[in-house]
């Protein structure tokens, strides 16, 4: 028998840039990065809320550092990309999180505005990211790419079909890139939050909220941007070397719900 082989389940030491982490599930996985002693590029357009982030961060001895990002700016795009490899003298694992709703019904006069800035900010800014990332992730042994979609790619909600649109897109990227990437070694997945307690959610009265979980979901709750941030986490150990081009849906069972 051949022996068990060991696999690296560390970020010890590695670079990590996550976008729109200044609040969510971004700011949640930039805090499991640090308390597993990555170094975290915390980006945002938020400046407040990305400072807030690393400072919590650095109040926990972790090692963070924030970069002001506008994903809707394609040459900050690459500068802040080029700076975070500099800083940190690498770049390992790139995680897509930045995100806005985008919900307008098809014959609201402001639909092709939503529409343009839906694919903009959720698809075209994770190519950028991406391109822009890959000279540095080129050079890591363990390279990885997560993008963040959402379960309104795997079935859609009325009247959301900007949004609806720009995270299908966003699987077929991880999809078409996890092809191009594979030979090299560098993985490329992504994850499809569903009911989460983000910023996103936090209009919906409470009793609305579970209402909906109870009649929609498996578990009967919302979920936690911490539960969204641990599967994230888990696709860019080094030991995840043998999976790309994966769909996870994080929906606390929405999507396998008939009734």
């Amino acid at each position: 028998m051949e022996p068990i082989r060991k696999l690296d389940r560390s970020v010890k030491g590695r670079a990590v840039l996550v976008t729109g982490a200044a609040s969510g599930m971004g700011r949640a996985t930039a805090n499991l990065f640090a308390q597993e002693g990555a170094l975290v590029a915390v980006t945002d357009i938020n400046q407040a809320g990305l400072d807030s982030v690393v400072a919590e961060i650095q109040a926990e001895a972790g090692r963070a550092e924030g970069w002001h990002l506008d994903v809707f700016d394609a040459p900050e795009i690459k500068r802040v990309v080029a700076e975070v490899a500099d800083r940190f003298g690498r770049l390992d694992i790139l995680i897509n999180n930045a995100g806005f709703g985008a919900f307008r019904p098809l014959d609201d006069e402001r639909f092709d505005q939503t529409w343009e800035r839906a694919l903009a900010g959720l698809l075209t800014a994770q190519q950028l990211l991406i391109r822009a990332a890959l000279p540095f992730l080129r050079k890591s042994d363990a390279a990885r790419i997560v993008n963040i979609a959402s379960t309104e790619a795997l079935g859609a909600t009325p009247g959301d079909t900007p949004y609806v649109v720009a995270k299908t897109a966003v699987t077929g990227l991880t999809r078409a890139l996890a092809v191009d990437l594979g030979p090299e070694g560098i993985t490329v997945n992504c994850i499809c939050p569903g009911p989460i307690r983000t910023g996103l959610t936090d209009s919906i009265p409470e009793q609305h909220k579970e209402i909906f979980a109870r009649r929609r979901t498996a578990l009967k709750r919302y979920g936690y941007p911490e539960e969204v941030a641990h599967i994230t986490f888990s696709l860019c150990l080094p030991a995840a070397s043998y999976i790309t081009g994966a769909i996870i849906p994080v929906d606390g069972g929405l999507t396998i719900r008939n009734a």
